[in-house]
């Protein structure tokens, strides 16, 4: 395999995806580098957008199974792990699974769960398993958490602590379309669901050997100096009370290969470091009072962090330069 079976990969996937979903190219594409790197999704934004749908039309478009979850506060861990029940013609306990055992699952408004439930649903996200009365069930392959959150009502919320959002490779947020992609859905969704036609361009085999190959695509050592430079450079701004930590660098890293390999290429360039800086580290980072004060966002930092932090130059990122 080379990184043009990648692109070809990805790109099927992405018009696959773009024939259901307007307007969200620069959001699939991300949630493509988040599958290949086998990271999760954190999808913040107001209901209505079209969130559900974008799992649902991903989900199909990979062949993969599928499960929602709706987060309420009487969620319990087992509903959504699984339980084990007794078969009284055998005698025996058997293991009924939960709708986490499934390739891409959708984690419907996780901020409105137990802390409990949440804390299960990111240890199985992080083990890729989950242990029900002693015993391990290991989750299937690919396995990809879209979760998404409202950030506006926050009434009978539980806000996920700060070290439980950093375990999200990525924050994305899809954003209200604009006008002509607006009438573009209305015209789309006037007489028949798209989704119920669309069709598989891949299967979940050939992902494994797509993410197989992301992890070998290679990373010259300006480059990795590049992304340690930047989130070092997070711990240190003063507008930042709470910089990125290694886990923040290593996410950063992994999803430029991916970036890199959907473009064709076997080897990251800077500025696959730079398109992914936001997506990866905002939700990472913990702006000080006095800059939520002055409106100062995270991702308006990171911005002046990228341009404080000198780019490294070269004339090749080959193979050949970085051995």
């Amino acid at each position: 395999m080379d990184a043009t079976q990648v692109q070809n990969a990805a790109h099927r996937i992405q018009e696959n995806v773009a024939r259901v979903i307007v307007g969200k190219d620069e959001t699939i594409e991300l949630l493509l580098v988040a599958l290949l790197c086998e990271g999760h999704v954190l999808l913040e934004d107001v209901p209505g957008i079209g969130k559900t749908m974008l799992a649902k039309t991903l989900a199909k478009s990979l062949a993969a199974s599928f499960q929602r979850i709706q987060f309420t506060p009487d969620l319990l861990p087992s509903d959504i792990t699984g339980v084990s029940v007794f078969n009284q013609r055998t005698n025996e306990f058997e293991y009924r699974a939960g709708p986490l055992l499934a390739q891409i699952v959708l984690a419907d408004e996780i901020n409105r769960a137990g802390p409990r439930t949440q804390a299960a649903l990111l240890e199985a996200m992080e083990e890729r398993q989950i242990t029900v009365d002693g015993v391990t069930h290991v989750l299937p392959r690919p396995f990809l958490v879209l979760a998404t959150q409202n950030p506006v009502e926050l009434e009978g919320t539980f806000p996920l602590p700060e070290a439980q959002v950093d375990r999200f490779l990525m924050r994305v947020a899809l954003g209200y379309p604009n006008e002509n992609d607006e009438r573009a859905i209305l015209r789309r969704f006037r007489e028949t669901n798209p989704l119920a036609e669309l069709a598989p361009v891949i299967d979940a085999s050939e992902i494994l050997e797509l993410q197989k190959f992301v992890r070998a695509v290679v990373v010259h050592p300006a480059v990795e100096e590049y992304i340690v430079r930047l989130t070092r450079a997070t711990r240190k701004h003063d507008a930042i009370q709470l910089g990125a930590s290694p886990r923040g660098s290593l996410a950063l890293y992994h999803t430029s290969q991916a970036l890199a390999a959907m473009r064709g290429r076997n080897f990251v360039l800077p500025d696959d470091v730079k398109q992914l800086l936001a997506p990866v580290l905002e939700h990472r980072l913990m702006t000080s009072s006095q800059a939520r004060v002055r409106g100062r966002g995270a991702r308006e930092i990171l911005q002046a962090i990228a341009a404080q932090v000198p780019v490294p130059v070269e004339e090749s990122w080959s193979v050949e330069d970085s051995q």
